[in-house]
């Protein structure tokens, strides 16, 4: 047991870095409440998933190519450039009253999904940390317990964005609609300077 809170403790410690979902998150949760914050999460966890059967697949190496790294990072660019300024543009149509059901949930789960299959650091993440965990782990127990354990890191996650999602809605009581706009704003231009952080990446693995 205590094995397996280690690792949903690991799922956890991955997840807790502010990054583009957790700013997203925020953004979504006070916009348009709990579920459509969650879903962003339950998207990038679902990406996270992806990652993790590749690398348990051993097929990271295709990843690993100029070509591809240059494409996910085009497309990250593309996402989250794309994100935050469509989250700058209606941040000012941002109230305290608004309607919550205004937008498709299926929405809010590509957008973190997209969002975190695109990020090339999240390859390297996952290569670097599930990668070692998966050989610890297949070293010393057996595929069902491998199996195991990696839930535990789904759990951690999901833990984590169900706590996010938690916050940022709940935040929302207690915000004015200036206060409402100025977290909009913020949320949007640190999408977009990680968009073009990721663009830099690209220009660097084309020219560099």
């Amino acid at each position: 047991m205590n094995v397996f809170l280690s690792y949903i403790l690991l799922g956890l410690s991955l997840a807790a870095p502010i990054g583009p979902i957790n700013a997203a998150q925020i953004d979504k949760g006070i916009r348009h409440g709990f579920m459509h914050s969650w879903l962003i999460g339950v998207g990038a966890v679902v990406a996270d998933g992806v990652y993790m059967l590749v690398v348990y697949m051993g097929v990271v190496h295709f990843l690993e190519t100029p070509f591809m790294k240059t494409f996910l990072w085009l497309f990250g660019c593309f996402i989250l450039m794309y994100t935050g300024i469509e989250t700058l543009l209606s941040a000012n149509k941002v109230k305290i009253g608004e309607n919550r059901k205004d937008e498709p949930l299926v929405k809010s789960f590509l957008s973190g999904f997209f969002m975190s299959i695109s990020n090339p650091l999240t390859i390297l993440f996952w290569l670097g940390i599930y990668g070692s965990v998966l050989a610890k782990t297949a070293a010393t127990y057996e595929t069902s317990q491998l199996i195991l354990y990696s839930s535990a890191i789904f759990i951690g996650l999901l833990l984590w964005d169900i706590t996010m999602a938690g916050i940022a809605s709940n935040f929302r009581k207690y915000l004015t609609s200036r206060l409402l706009v100025g977290i909009s704003l913020l949320s949007g231009i640190s999408l977009i300077g990680f968009g073009i952080y990721f663009g830099f990446q690209a220009f660097n693995v084309l020219f560099g």
